[in-house]
Order: C-alpha cells, then sequence, then structure tokens
C-alpha cells in the first residue's frame, strides 16, 4: 500500500478533505486573524498577500488539506503532510494553524491523532517543525509525545528562512 499524501480522514469531530483551489477565500478567512500567527515565525501570513503564497505552497504540496468541524461544518483550519521520506521511513506533518474558536476544545488533538494514526500504517516516525518562538505549538507536539531531535534554518515556501525546533514522534511509542 503507498501512503496517499492527501487521504480524506474523519473521527467523530473534525472531517479532514484534501485543499483545492476553491478554498482560498473560506481558508483565508480562517487565517486573517492576526492573533492565530503571533507565536509563528511568520507573524504576518495573516496578511492576504502573505497568505496567498503560503496557500500556493500548500496547493503545489500536495500533501495539504482543509479540516471541518463535523457538527457544523465550520472550516476549524489546515494541515499538512510534507517531506515523505521512504529511506529513512519518516514524513513530516505541520503547516498547521487552528481558527482560535476551536483552540483547546480538542480539534487540534483530533486532528494530530487522525494524521498520525494514518501516517503509522506507512512510516515509522512523524517529524514536527515548530518555530522557535511558537511555545503554543510547542507544548502541543510534546503533549503528543513527540521529542525534540533538534534545530534548524527552514525556508518555508517562498519566505525569509526561520529558526525552527525540529520534534519527532516514533510508531513504536506512540498511543494516539
Amino acid at each position: 500500500m503507498k501512503f496517499d499524501l492527501q487521504p480524506t480522514l474523519e473521527n467523530d469531530l473534525i472531517k479532514v478533505v484534501p485543499l483545492k483551489e476553491e478554498d482560498f477565500e473560506a481558508l483565508f478567512e480562517v487565517a486573517s486573524d492576526p492573533l492565530i500567527w503571533e507565536q509563528h515565525p511568520n507573524k504576518d501570513r495573516y496578511k492576504r498577500e502573505v497568505f496567498e503564497n503560503f496557500f500556493k505552497g500548500a496547493i503545489e504540496s500536495n500533501g495539504a488539506f482543509i479540516v471541518y468541524e463535523k457538527e457544523t461544518n465550520k472550516i476549524v483550519g489546515s494541515s499538512r503532510y510534507y517531506e515523505l521520506d521512504e529511506e529513512n521511513s519518516s514524513v513530516a506533518v505541520g503547516y498547521t494553524f487552528i481558527a482560535r474558536e476551536f483552540w483547546g476544545k480538542g480539534h487540534n488533538r483530533a486532528l494530530k491523532n487522525l494524521m498520525l494514526d494514518y501516517a503509522f500504517q506507512f512510516v515509522d516516525k512523524v517529524i514536527l517543525h515548530i518555530g522557535a518562538t511558537n511555545f503554543r505549538s510547542q507544548k502541543a507536539t510534546e503533549k503528543l509525545g513527540a521529542v525534540k531531535i533538534s534545530e534548524i534554518e527552514v525556508a518555508y515556501y517562498g519566505e525569509p528562512v526561520k529558526w525552527n525546533f525540529v520534534y519527532q514522534i516514533d510508531k513504536a511509542k506512540w498511543v494516539g
């Protein structure tokens, strides 16, 4: 079985579907909240022209998703798979953002559980790149059982290089 980077995934709380070009306006409406990006390395991603570049990278990645709350069909946010490395049996999960109305309500955890459960059918390691100043995401990642393994500079699609922490979750230690 081959790792499909854009499956449709769902649980009782959310539905994760492949991102399409026509999702731009609705997803930008969520992303246009500056507070979502306040700890992110790219603090101005709430601006339309900056988000357009982010969205273009998401579409070209062929691994990006839009996430909906099942009960209300409201957009929760977005995430993606990237850097599939079959030789090292790893894939990265990231570029995740969640609308503030869903913070602290289990949506991010539900999203990561779905994505990690799916990924671990194909790989032994999941990598997460978290901005050095994104303490909220670092804490959430550590709650998943991720361990910080290094620090690197990352050049996001069409954006300047930023300092990131690299976290890893091993399949053998994943409890979901």
